[in-house]
């Protein structure tokens, strides 16, 4: 499990980026507040964060001609079988064009230039060298 750096996002591999969506569908969902080291920083903020992360990694999928459900644009979305957020998101997910990024860049203050470099190392790692 890890949420790439947001800036990586628009470079990841194909296989990388349908990962990272179905990873923040698993967060949004049954995996929101579970326990993993790598992404346990995303659980000590609002899950609007994530909804906003998600909503970049969407962005890119339909830039580069996938489908994912727009569903999960809805920000309260967390799956089928599940409630709700208790405190509800507050955008408005249809209206694209006047949405802004309310948390700025980075969205999640971890994801520094240390760890844009991780990222980096965790993908050369795999085999895997983005042209940043």
């Amino acid at each position: 499990m890890r949420l790439w750096h947001q800036d990586l996002i628009t470079k990841l591999p194909r296989q990388q980026l349908l990962g990272q969506h179905r990873e923040c569908c698993a967060l949004r969902g049954k995996g929101w507040g579970k326990k993993h080291a790598t992404v346990d920083y995303v659980f000590k903020h609002s899950p609007a964060r994530l909804y906003e992360y998600h909503r970049i990694v969407m962005n890119e999928m339909i830039t580069r001609g996938y489908k994912p459900d727009k569903i999960w644009y809805n920000p309260n979305y967390r799956g089928k079988n599940l409630s709700s957020f208790e405190n509800d998101i507050l955008v408005d997910p249809l209206n694209e064009a006047n949405y802004i990024n309310q948390f700025g860049n980075p969205i999640y203050p971890e994801h520094n230039y240390n760890y844009l470099k991780e990222c980096i190392e965790n993908l050369k790692n795999k085999g895997l060298v983005l042209k940043i």
